[in-house]
């Protein structure tokens, strides 16, 4: 049965899209792309999935912009290559759960940043002990390799706790302390 109302409800149901992939847009900087390619990701967050053309036209993007957005989100694994049968065309699936969107990226991105931040430590402490070991510097030298040696040392706690924030999110034991679904919803 048709409604009278039927193309004021298709403009609503347009709008409220439009409000949520403008602010996904705009937000799409906390995961280090673009306003186009988050704007391209909001897009195909209401879409089940969509080939690089269909992409274009909706978006009205250049072809290499549009390349380099769908590589961006695919790296950060907001958007995955679906393969059809038949098809010659890649289609693009955006992943629909933010939880999965969020500890993909960030388990990535601190992941990253306690591996080489530890590495850059441990490759200054063995400099910083060669000082130590060396009776031919200066005093005041080795007391200022000491207060770094220690500053290096109190950094390196931070890095652990991250080590570990990053495996209690992939293991998901975080939802033990932050519930997905706390039992008080208001």
């Amino acid at each position: 049965m048709s409604g009278s109302n039927d193309e004021m409800a298709k403009e609503k149901l347009e709008q409220a899209k439009g409000y949520v992939i403008e602010t996904i847009a705009e937000t799409m900087d906390v995961y280090g792309v673009t306003p186009a390619a988050g704007k391209l990701y909001a897009t195909m967050y209401f879409e089940d999935q969509m080939n690089l053309d269909e992409m274009r036209e909706q978006l009205d993007m250049s072809k290499p912009s549009m390349s380099t957005s769908v590589r961006k989100l695919q790296e950060i694994e907001m958007v995955k290559k679906k393969f059809q049968r038949g098809s010659r065309k890649h289609t693009y699936a955006a992943e629909k759960n933010f939880f999965n969107t969020f500890m993909s990226y960030f388990c990535q991105m601190w992941d990253r940043e306690a591996k080489m931040n530890i590495e850059a430590v441990k490759q200054a402490e063995f400099e910083l002990d060669q000082i130590f070991e060396d009776d031919d510097v200066s005093d005041y030298l080795v007391e200022e390799a000491r207060k770094i040696y220690h500053q290096l040392d109190q950094s390196k706690t931070y890095y652990r706790w991250l080590e570990r924030l990053v495996a209690s999110i992939r293991s998901e034991e975080i939802y033990e302390f932050l519930p997905v679904h706390p039992e008080n919803n208001n």
